[in-house]
């Protein structure tokens, strides 16, 4: 359906434009995306790159291509800090929690799935493991061994930077300088191994207390988190593939790495097109458990939180980060939410008029093949959400229109634009109706609102007698209220 004249652009991070889409192979796409290190709750950040690059995914196949999407679970080797510090983040957690790794691993890559489900996000077609791809690991830094490219100290593997830098650069996604690199990094306590301190591990001697480690010709231990992505995407899409995505965040040092490890093993830089979803912010401010300046998905789905004034259903929270493009910072606020489930649901009963539209005529006052165009020029500009919908509230505003002064649609542009709008609502953007169930929560919600806004006014009069039974008879029904000095939520315990 999408119209010939147009050409696929996106942006690539190595150039910094956005450069006409050109597949390795004609027709086929290998894409390639950073996926979460199963130690923890998967986060909204987390799920914003995902929702990110499921949209992409969508388009590509919308649009006739035969996708092969990879998506890693790191389930070893991420230290707690990406420059090869600290504990595994992982043995950490089982350490903590005083369970094996692997359960640990296990529950964690269930409740990634189960919320990415719940997101309706599209499953990769291959979701490899770290520990699945040891040996391939190990194949690929013992070539950069031979390369003279990375060395052995006391069985932990370095890669060379400064070696590497003298035929290639390093620092071209990053768009780093490795001078700077070199004067503004201090020595650090336990990298006394290293020859410079911006050389980073491709195998860690694992201590006797390790639980994750595995025999190498190095000696006991476990891979560095870069190399673990060059092995894994290079087993399932060759040595030079289409799009490699990940988290803003992955920028440098993770992906540098991974560009500067398959520059020595396979001389490409792995993906054409090196693609970055943004960050999501809290209020302004960073995420942050530290001061409480944090939320989990199923704190905003389901149980609630004391800085959202009630829940919101999945599809209305991906539909508000498709308000944003994929590269730009995007803030959630309980104010963001609220106006996001005021277009979703206008855009979920726009839907339900057209489809159940009987007043056919001879001709339509809307140019739908142009608004359908405009809407593949949309996605084929970076796919560009914000465009999209816009062109979509477009298509909303007719119908409204239509139906409420009751004028004709033709029958031939009618069924182009309800096939079209469901496919961009639903296929595209992988939005979902709201099912029964979800609506009659949102039916309690508001109920719940009223009852605290009743609350809020009975403290404002000083009926604090009034206010505290409110609260108290909530409670015993597993609500608990959130005062604050101008507002009050609640959280379903």
């Amino acid at each position: 359906m999408q119209s010939v004249s147009q050409v696929l652009k996106i942006y690539n991070s190595i150039s910094g434009e956005k450069e006409n889409f050109n597949t390795v192979t004609k027709n086929y796409v290998g894409m390639y995306v950073c996926g979460p290190t199963v130690y923890s709750n998967v986060h909204l950040g987390n799920l914003r790159t995902f929702t990110s690059f499921d949209i992409i995914y969508r388009y590509l196949m919308h649009i006739g291509y035969k996708v092969r999407y990879v998506r890693n679970i790191t389930d070893v080797g991420h230290l707690e800090n990406d420059e090869d510090q600290g504990e595994d983040r992982i043995s950490k957690k089982a350490r903590l929690e005083n369970l094996e790794p692997m359960e640990v691993v296990q529950r964690y890559t269930y409740d990634f799935h189960e919320t990415a489900r719940k997101f309706n996000l599209l499953p990769p077609n291959i979701e490899p493991t770290a520990t699945g791809h040891i040996s391939d690991q190990i194949k690929l830094i013992q070539k950069i061994i031979n390369e003279k490219l990375a060395y052995v100290v006391n069985g932990s593997v370095y890669f060379d930077v400064l070696e590497y830098s003298k035929s290639n650069d390093y620092g071209i996604l990053s768009k780093r300088n490795l001078e700077d690199l070199i004067h503004n990094t201090r020595s650090l306590d336990g990298q006394s191994d290293k020859k410079n301190p911006q050389d980073f591990a491709l195998w860690k001697k694992a201590e006797p207390k390790h639980i994750m480690k595995w025999d190498s010709p190095w000696g006991e231990g476990f891979p560095g988190w870069h190399i673990e992505c060059t092995a894994m995407s290079n087993k399932y899409l060759g040595d030079l593939f289409d799009i490699h995505g990940g988290g803003i965040d992955l920028k440098f040092p993770h992906h540098e790495c991974e560009i500067a490890q398959s520059n020595v093993c396979f001389g490409t830089n792995a993906a054409n097109y090196w693609v970055h979803a943004n960050m999501l912010t809290l209020n302004g401010q960073k995420m942050s458990k530290s001061t409480d300046n944090n939320i989990l998905p199923s704190e905003i789905f389901s149980k609630g939180s004391p800085l959202l004034s009630k829940t919101f259903s999945e599809s209305c929270v991906k539909f508000f980060m498709l308000q944003a493009h994929y590269r730009s910072v995007l803030d959630l606020s309980n104010d963001a939410l609220l106006a996001a489930e005021k277009g979703y649901n206008k855009l979920m009963d726009s839907i339900e008029i057209l489809e159940n539209f009987e007043n056919f005529g001879d001709k339509t006052n809307f140019d739908v093949k142009e608004w359908v165009n405009k809407c593949y020029k949309a996605m084929n500009d970076d796919f560009n959400t914000p465009i999209l919908i816009a062109n979509i509230f477009e298509a909303v505003k007719f119908i409204n229109k239509t139906n409420h002064e009751n004028t004709s649609i033709s029958k031939d542009d009618w069924e182009v634009l309800l096939s079209s709008l469901k496919s961009f609502v639903f296929d595209v953007m992988g939005l979902e109706k709201q099912n029964l169930a979800y609506n009659e929560n949102s039916k309690i919600n508001d109920v719940l609102d009223v009852l605290l806004e009743l609350r809020n006014d009975a403290r404002k009069s000083k009926n604090y007698e009034l206010s505290d039974r409110i609260r108290d008879l909530l409670k015993n029904k597993g609500i608990k209220i959130n005062d604050s000095d101008d507002k009050s939520s609640f959280t379903i315990e």
